[in-house]
């Protein structure tokens, strides 16, 4: 089985995860670029900016934080795939159990943040 055919969980494999996050980007892009163009007009004076930009920013660091997840996640699967694929070639390079034990907690953790946000959006 290739590395991007690894099952994060049922029906997402890590080649579905990094779609998601080429194309969460494109897409925040597209939409942050379409935002600005909307509100700019809207900005007549200072006072105006005071009030828009703080908004704009909130949507940023929100939109940030959720592809974060998403990238951390991606990380530490690979991570734990290369890691199996070394055991399997005989690499002196292994984790140790408990290295492996927090990995896995780690992905597991990303896991349910994502799809508590997914459930909550």
């Amino acid at each position: 089985m290739a590395s991007t055919d690894f099952e994060l969980f049922k029906g997402t494999t890590l080649s579905d995860l990094m779609k998601d996050i080429y194309h969460n980007s494109k897409k925040k892009s597209r939409q942050i670029d379409g935002l600005i163009q909307e509100l700019q007009p809207l900005v007549k004076n200072v006072g105006d900016a005071a009030v828009i930009v703080p908004m704009i920013k909130e949507y940023l660091e929100v939109s940030v934080k959720n592809d974060d997840a998403l990238v951390k996640l991606a990380a530490v699967v690979q991570r734990l795939l290369s890691v199996g694929s070394r055991e399997e070639g005989g690499s002196e390079f292994m984790l140790s159990d408990e290295e492996r034990t927090r990995l896995l907690q780690e992905a597991e953790a990303e896991i349910k943040a994502i799809q508590r946000k997914s459930e909550s959006e």
